[in-house]
């Protein structure tokens, strides 16, 4: 220790030199530094320091600014480039609108399909299987359909 520091015990206080043995001391010593205002000042076994108001909450501003930057730059990290395409896939996925269009196509073209086959004078069997299977293709894309609702969205379905 430098000159001027005192050791305080419960008998009296002494310079740093003067201590006669170990026994003397006390447990709980203070150890004051004659230094300009703002310096360390507390007591070692208590782990204990006084700072000036001003320097401690300057320094919890700086840690909080190192906090808030630390964040932004790991938020920074995680931003995905494809999110707005992200967006777009749910919102397509929620409003189901590729199945939508797909069913609409199908009803335009079964539509025109069978009033071609009931303006046929005389339809041959090939072209009556032709919308016998447009018919059931439509049966079971509208079954499919209704019931992809129930397990996308974690309704139960009895059936």
């Amino acid at each position: 220790m430098g000159e001027g520091n005192l050791y305080c015990s419960p008998a009296r206080s002494y310079q740093e030199g003067e201590r006669k043995s170990a026994a003397t001391e006390c447990k709980n010593e203070e150890i004051e530094m004659n230094q300009p205002t703002g310096q360390f000042h507390g007591d070692m076994d208590r782990n204990e320091v006084e700072i000036d108001l001003k320097k401690f909450m300057a320094m919890v501003t700086e840690i909080g600014e190192l906090k808030q930057e630390i964040f932004e730059l790991t938020t920074n990290d995680r931003k995905n480039p494809w999110q707005k395409w992200v967006f777009a896939a749910k919102t397509l996925d929620a409003w189901r609108i590729i199945p939508r269009a797909f069913l609409g196509i199908y009803m335009y073209l079964l539509y025109y399909a069978t009033f071609w086959f009931m303006e046929l004078p005389e339809p041959t069997l090939e072209q009556s299987g032709l919308i016998s299977i447009l018919v059931g293709a439509g049966a079971a894309w509208f079954g499919l359909y209704v019931n992809s609702a129930a397990k996308e969205h974690g309704d139960s379905n009895p059936n």
